[in-house]
């Protein structure tokens, strides 16, 4: 717990055997109170290594995507209880020692949403980010930040902390099921008010680390800039979009498998 809030962390998992367990090894125990991965219906065999390793493991039984793998993430998270939640992907792209720190901006009050940058400082580069998708990433958040009216490092690290109250309040349920929900997420958060920090984060990219390849990078990113044109239009009042509408619809679904070994 930090400051008498129960911190979780979250990870949405697909064919991660290779890496999960490097991932677990460095998330402080000392802080975090709950970990679940929910499996998104893997080939290998991330679902049984995570119930050995004891966490609160969920499978799929259907791919869902990577959008709709944290939606069963936050779903279980707020019934499990979370007050603060952390998702990191387990590839060990990124660092678990970062939980604390990321969780205690939000326990601190300051912030309610909190990402890890691999563009802050030098590490994305030096980390083996490849060039193109370096120049793509700075391109899109020159974009994106003159359309949110944001001043952001990033917008599509995998790498992100919720006060429970973001989780409960954003429509979640329509976003994407795709990579892009990760932007419309955070769209949402900036549409609807959240104070949002950032802290560098070193990343290491090597083969069994999870990537989108070329032609998914390029689908991700017009889905990047069709989201950011959304939300400034929402935002100026000139079309509204169904993305940023309010009202307990769109909002994550109770939860029943949020006890035990589950399958959803």
């Amino acid at each position: 717990m930090l400051l008498g809030r129960k911190v979780s962390v979250v990870l949405p998992a697909y064919n991660a055997a290779k890496t999960l367990e490097r991932t677990i090894a460095e998330i402080p125990r000392d802080v975090v109170d709950d970990i679940i991965l929910t499996d998104d219906h893997s080939s290998d065999d991330t679902a049984a290594l995570s119930r050995r390793l004891g966490l609160h493991t969920i499978r799929h039984d259907h791919n869902r995507g990577y959008g709709g793998n944290q939606k069963t993430c936050y779903s279980a998270a707020l019934a499990r209880g979370a007050e603060i939640v952390v998702m990191i992907h387990p590839d060990y792209q990124y660092s678990p020692r970062l939980v604390t720190a990321m969780a205690s901006m939000i326990a601190s009050g300051h912030y309610s949403v909190v990402l890890g940058s691999r563009i802050l400082g030098n590490g994305a580069l030096v980390g083996g980010m490849p060039l193109y998708k370096y120049i793509a990433n700075r391109g899109l958040t020159f974009v994106e930040n003159i359309l949110a009216g944001q001043k952001l490092s990033e917008y599509h690290t995998g790498y992100r902390a919720w006060d429970r109250s973001v989780l409960e309040r954003l429509p979640l349920m329509r976003c994407s099921d795709d990579f892009v929900f990760d932007n419309e997420m955070l769209a949402q958060a900036i549409r609807f008010g959240f104070d949002i920090g950032e802290i560098s984060c070193p990343t290491r990219y090597f083969d069994e680390a999870s990537s989108i390849n070329f032609r998914r990078s390029v689908v991700y990113g017009a889905g990047v800039l069709r989201t950011s044109l959304a939300l400034w239009l929402d935002r100026n009042g000139l079309r509204k979009s169904p993305l940023f509408a309010d009202g307990p619809e769109g909002r994550l679904p109770a939860f029943d498998g949020a006890r035990g070994d589950s399958r959803a």
